[in-house]
């Protein structure tokens, strides 16, 4: 017999080689009927695959973000197979789940694959779903795999199985006449896939380098009931309203440049405008709780990286070293600001009195990644975090984390986001290895988090395993107006780089001791927000926040001065906005203001100007159109305007 522990800390006994499917139908059939995977002691794997030690083990289903990546690998599985039987002898690439969804990166050869091809794709895979075959773990050594892909011919897993060690032990899958390479886990069988829908079809590099071939790229997504892929679908076509790189080039919000290199935002006059207001929002709260700016530079010698241990974790992730005219030197673009923060406080001695030490930076930083993975402004190879780090004694840890709770929960629904999960992402205990830093410290560090969160009642999911190296965080995993969830603010407690960077202060019993460090980004970073805020709101910003609160429309260029008083008077007020000086129809230009989000529009004509007046009309909200509010005098519209900030 073996001991299984679940989530909830119970234990029950079963026979050994027991799998999780097994331990969900002793606790109801109808659990059973739901489970796609489990987590057996930290590690995800099939439902049917069999234990044979004392265990932890967590079942998922598609409601959990494990049993939905499950779903869509073993999605791609079947994509794969279809495509087998549609183009006899295609080769493989890889084809793994991604956040909404799978893909197959596959080499057609001669054969071309466009839209039009999509249907019988879809049909082949839900034929094949349908046969409810079974995933088939069978583990193999490197040179049966060797083998056996060389019989097949296909050179892209050769080449992945090649890259592991002599002796590593590697798994095969196969459902019904398809086999691949892969560690799993996979579903108990084809028949859960019950609706398919290929998105896109493209081009990738192969291992996402652009000196390698170009493979197709082929882009799905799957769900267990046609009723869930009919309202995804609804979703994406209001998400095509809203994208933010569709809403950021008609607003004049951000541009991308070949020339500068993909991922590297540039931010216009306009774009400029509404960050610039964000970050003087933040800074003005910071200000507030005794927070300190600081800059630091972009970039930094690559020993930083490797005493904080991000390098070692993240090396392969960062732009390589710049090496200059010195010999010995090695520099790195900036990945994380933390070391930098940590080189602040350790640049001078400090007393516990002057604890705590809260500093504050809109640091840039550069993190690579693939070509493919780049998406708008919520993923880019250079960003801005708003970071701050505080600095303080392990008895402070509490009140501070509750301050800077405070402050990211205020941000969150100052910017419109009222629905949101805050999640404690833990330590995965039984994958250690993964982290730095002693189980002490990783206990008191997890333990404040969770007694802070528990103080003000907020509710909370735990995820274990979702960690930062250094310490365990709580997230906030933010839903926008179509339900999509992202995580944006986060706030780490932090025992381990304080070691690291051997952090003193000089306590009241004048010995030397190690501060606490709590890392904190409400924003998270600065163009993930913004993309994220651009859809949420479809690009009709908060009134506060919109780089122009008004545009004056005036009916002819006779009307000009009149408009242009009016404009210097509402500056006076601190309202900004602009004019439409250009010679167009009135119709036009509501049209184009419209387009163009602007909060209020202010009609001049010729009876505005003899009455001193001006007409106004207010955009709606979400799509609905502009409200006339009729004619008003301007103390009138100034008066109204401030009761909406």
């Amino acid at each position: 017999m073996i001991n299984i522990t679940l989530p909830d800390g119970s234990v029950r006994q079963y026979e050994k080689g027991t799998s999780a499917m097994d331990i969900a139908k002793s606790i109801s059939e109808g659990l059973a009927r739901n489970v796609l995977s489990a987590k057996v002691n930290g590690e995800v794997w099939d439902a049917n695959r069999p234990i044979d030690q004392d265990s932890h083990v967590q079942l998922f289903t598609w409601n959990d973000k494990d049993g939905k990546m499950t779903f869509w690998h073993s999605s791609a599985h079947l994509l794969a197979e279809a495509l087998e039987a549609v183009y006899p002898g295609i080769k493989f690439g890889t084809g793994p789940a991604t956040e909404n969804g799978f893909y197959y990166d596959v080499d057609l050869g001669e054969k071309t694959l466009s839209t039009e091809d999509f249907k019988k794709i879809e049909d082949k895979m839900l034929e094949l779903a349908r046969q409810k075959n079974t995933f088939d773990r069978k583990p193999i050594s490197r040179n049966e795999a060797l083998s056996y892909f060389k019989d097949k011919g296909d050179e892209y897993k050769i080449e992945l199985i090649e890259k592991r060690g002599e002796n590593e032990a590697l798994t095969l899958y196969q459902q019904g006449g398809f086999v691949d390479l892969c560690k799993g886990p996979h579903l108990p069988d084809t028949g859960k896939i019950k609706a398919v829908k290929l998105l896109k079809v493209g081009g990738a590099y192969w291992q996402g380098d652009e000196s390698r071939q170009q493979m197709t790229r082929v882009s799905a997504i799957s769900f267990p009931k046609q009723k869930e892929l009919t309202q995804y679908l609804h979703m994406l076509e209001e998400a095509k309203k809203r994208d933010h790189r569709k809403l950021g080039a008609e607003l004049g919000l951000f541009m991308f440049s070949e020339k500068v290199g993909a991922g590297l935002p540039i931010w216009l006059p306009k774009g400029t405008a509404l960050r610039t207001r964000l970050e003087d929002f933040l800074k003005k709260e910071q200000i507030k709780r005794g927070y300190q700016p600081v800059i630091t530079p972009h970039i930094a010698k690559k020993d930083l990286y490797m005493t904080s241990g991000h390098y070692e974790k993240y090396g392969e992730d960062s732009f390589q070293p710049i090496n200059t005219p010195r010999e010995g030197e090695e520099f790195l673009l900036k990945p994380m600001n933390c070391p930098h923060h940590c080189e602040i406080y350790g640049h001078k001695p400090h007393s516990y009195k002057e604890l705590p030490i809260r500093i504050a930076e809109f640091g840039t930083v550069y993190r690579y990644e693939q070509s493919g993975e780049l998406h708008g402004l919520t993923r880019v190879r250079g960003f801005t975090q708003d970071d701050a780090h505080i600095f303080c004694t392990p008895d402070q840890v509490k009140d501070e984390f509750l301050n800077v709770l405070d402050l990211t929960m205020h941000v969150i629904r100052k910017l419109g986001f009222e629905n949101f999960t805050a999640q404690i992402s833990l330590r995965d205990p039984l994958n250690k290895e993964k982290y730095i830093g002693s189980d002490e410290n990783w206990t008191k560090a997890e333990q404040a988090i969770i007694d802070a969160t528990k103080e003000v009642g907020l509710e909370t999911v735990t995820e274990l395993g979702e960690a930062a190296f250094y310490g365990p965080k709580l997230d906030f995993m933010v839903k926008d107006a179509l339900g999509r969830s992202w995580q944006l603010g986060t706030i780490q407690v932090d025992y381990n780089l304080p070691d690291r960077f051997e952090l003193e202060y000089i306590g009241a019993d004048n010995k030397t001791h190690r501060p606490v460090m709590i890392h904190r980004a409400p924003f998270g970073s600065m163009e993930r927000f913004i993309g994220v805020l651009t859809e949420h709101c479809a690009g009709k910003f908060p009134l506060w926040l919109a780089p122009e609160q008004y545009i004056i429309l005036p009916i002819s260029e006779k009307f000009q001065s009149y408009a242009e008083d009016i404009q210097n008077q509402l500056a006076a007020h601190d309202i900004r906005g602009n004019i439409d000086s250009r010679n167009e129809k009135i119709g036009r230009k509501i049209r184009d203001a419209q387009v163009n989000k602007y909060p209020f529009m202010l009609i001049i004509g010729e009876k505005e100007v003899n009455e001193n007046k001006i007409s106004v009309r207010q955009s709606g909200q979400g799509d609905e159109g502009a409200g006339d509010m009729g004619s008003q005098s301007l103390d009138e519209f100034v008066t109204y305007f401030k009761t909406l900030l």
